[in-house]
């Protein structure tokens, strides 16, 4: 068959993919990070590991004293990322103050309503008239960082968890790895893993492969999966290191790497986060998280419009009645 005859046969829509690869790149990307956790964990140190950037420059550290004093707060910052012609507009949610009072009760409730307060100016826009320029604000990933300190989930991370397992991807992190041997991490991690399954809690959930993956993939999902929780440290130190400049931490028995996946976590997590399943959290965001809450807005609107509906009619029905006895 000749180049003519092939190309009658071409309809073309085969480059269908290309045409939404431009199209996305032109528009750029966003994504929300929330990380969770205690003071001192290394929340904005990891962040700025992962991204390599330095998201923190402007913030005052608090002394034992203030963050006593201080209730939780929520603080947005953004920056756009380029990398090749890619852009990415990466919001990232700190919770100042989370579980640094003597009285922790209900310190996650402010955490939760500002995944709600997301969701529900996302549900607006979406029936409003400006539809075509809609702000993503929707927290797409909560890394939840948990003290390396404690013997697994302290009672705080439980109730945390459990509160935002239905609105956001949890991903459980255990911070400061490097204060911990290897088989300590080990253990670590199994406890951890076996109370998330005791307290029936949900965490993100890795994809099963497809079916046409090749072998490299699998075995980097499976190293993934095999990762979690994600025993992580972070720097913003670039030290030399046998002529190479590497982000570390140093000690004086030596140098913890924080991208040498034998001294942490870090680059399945940073990997995990970036290169393989930053789209399927979106979509997990989206086709689940923030469907459950519209499906509940709805539920909740058609019982107070009956409700509605029924007061009236009692209304208008002790109206008549009171009209009837004075007409009488």
């Amino acid at each position: 068959m000749g180049n003519s005859d092939q190309d009658r046969e071409y309809v073309g829509f085969a480059t269908l993919p290309n045409q939404v690869h431009r199209k996305s790149v032109k528009k750029g990307f966003e994504f929300t990070l929330m990380v969770v956790g205690e003071s001192g964990l290394g929340k904005s140190t990891l962040v700025n590991s992962l991204f390599l950037t330095d998201l923190y420059k402007d913030r005052k550290v608090l002394n034992a004293e203030e963050r006593l004093a201080q209730t939780v707060g929520i603080t947005k910052n953004t920056v756009c990322i380029e990398e090749k012609g890619v852009k990415l507009k990466l919001n990232v949610v700190d919770t100042q103050g989370y579980g640094d009072t003597i009285n922790n009760t209900d310190s996650y409730k402010c955490v939760s309503d500002y995944i709600d307060r997301q969701f529900e100016q996302y549900r607006r826009d979406e029936i409003g008239l400006d539809r075509k320029n809609i702000q993503d604000n929707r927290v797409h990933c909560c890394l939840y960082f948990i003290s390396p300190f404690g013997h697994g989930l302290q009672p705080l991370d439980v109730e945390c968890m459990r509160a935002l397992q239905d609105k956001v991807n949890i991903i459980p992190v255990v911070a400061k790895s490097d204060g911990l041997t290897y088989d300590e991490v080990k253990k670590k991690k199994s406890r951890i893993l076996s109370e998330i399954d005791k307290y029936r809690l949900k965490i993100y959930q890795f994809p099963d492969c497809d079916s046409d993956e090749d072998e490299e993939f699998r075995r980097q999902d499976m190293e993934l999966k095999r990762s979690v929780p994600f025993a992580v440290i972070g720097s913003n130190m670039v030290v030399d290191v046998n002529g190479r400049r590497i982000r570390a931490r140093l000690y004086p028995w030596g140098v913890v790497e924080v991208e040498n996946p034998y001294h942490s976590d870090f680059v399945h997590l940073r990997n995990m986060l970036v290169r393989t399943h930053m789209q399927d959290l979106k979509d997990m965001t989206h086709d689940t998280h923030y469907e459950s809450y519209r499906a509940q807005w709805l539920c909740k609107s058609q019982c107070t419009d009956v409700v509605g509906r029924h007061m009236r009619k009692r209304f208008v029905l002790v109206l008549m009645i009171l009209v009837k006895k004075i007409v009488d």
